[in-house]
């Protein structure tokens, strides 16, 4: 059982099956219930202003979360909310990747939300994952990724201390990186080696090979706090008069 494993479903690009592991909690946040539809299975939760979806709108239930068109949050962050609020620390999307650049941005950096409260997200897409690690580690096992198959590593933080890439082909060891500076870019792993990705202060973005194994997550500290509740508003600093834009 996977009780704490959410799989949420977006409107984006899709490259491969997705995997959903038994006991895992489905959240389909906007037009990724079309997905959903497709695949015959069925979410435990959707949510979303349906803006994107193609086939036809949820049954009003307790399943069904519609939210407003005008509204801070996107529909990606409202799903991770659920997910959390149901007990899961660790994310698997689809459909988060891909299609309209800005949500493949936004997306990367709830990865780092999630990071920052003590989950883990992981972002599927064409052939690489990319997830986020703050104050702790990614543990590969030895696997046989073929070389070629990339690794990289970049600062969200304005500045990420003591970086190390232990059982990579290019080892670092106790890097300062920053969110201006690419100096992560392009490493692999070895075959028959274990390795490992660690920072001590900050957070990392981390893309690896999506046939790579999973890796182990150590946190260094505990976490507080949680992804907060729903938001289901414009943010009143947003000047009068002014419309704003519905996130989807």
């Amino acid at each position: 059982m996977h009780d704490d494993t959410c799989v949420i479903f977006g409107a984006g690009d899709y490259y491969d099956a997705p995997v959903v592991p038994d006991g895992a909690f489905i959240v389909a946040a906007d037009g990724g219930l079309d997905h959903v539809r497709g695949l015959g299975l069925t979410a435990d939760v959707v949510i979303g202003d349906f803006d994107s979806l193609t086939g036809r709108r949820p049954a009003d239930g307790e399943r069904t979360i519609a939210l407003p068109a005008e509204k801070d949050d996107p529909d990606m962050l409202s799903a991770l909310k659920i997910g959390w609020s149901h007990g899961c620390r660790t994310f698997h999307i689809h459909g988060g990747l891909g299609g309209r650049i800005d949500h493949t941005i936004a997306n990367i950096q709830l990865m780092a939300l999630v990071s920052r409260h003590g989950g883990i997200g992981f972002l599927h897409g064409d052939g690489t994952v990319v997830t986020a690690i703050t104050d702790g580690e990614l543990r590969f096992p030895a696997n046989d990724v073929p070389p070629g198959r990339m690794v990289s590593v970049f600062s969200l933080s304005d500045e990420a201390r003591d970086v190390n890439e232990p059982g990579l082909k290019y080892q670092l060891r106790h890097a300062t990186m920053t969110n201006t500076r690419v100096n992560g870019v392009s490493n692999e792993f070895l075959q028959g080696v274990p390795s490992a990705i660690n920072v001590h202060h900050g957070t990392l973005i981390v893309t690896f090979p999506s046939e790579a194994p999973m890796p182990e997550v150590v946190r260094f500290h505990g976490f507080a706090g949680d992804l907060g509740s729903l938001d289901t508003a414009v943010s009143p600093v947003l000047a009068k008069g002014v419309s704003a834009h519905g996130n989807s």
